[in-house]
């Protein structure tokens, strides 16, 4: 997600999208352990898209 998208979002939206996006990043990370993934760089851009809609949240709450 871009970050334009991000901060349309409200922050129930947020919470949820922040949700979704820990679940695949654990699942890409256990996988990947288990036997390497196709494209590793998912587990970088889906890391950078949580750390992303974390800020988004904590700009929102001050």
């Amino acid at each position: 997600m871009k970050q334009e998208e991000i901060n349309k979002l409200s922050k129930e939206d947020l919470q949820d999208k922040l949700a979704d996006f820990q679940k695949q990043l654990s699942d890409l990370k256990l996988t990947h352990v288990i036997s390497p993934i196709e494209n590793p760089l998912q587990i970088k851009t889906i890391r950078r898209t949580v750390a992303r809609i974390k800020t988004a949240l904590a700009q929102q709450e001050a």
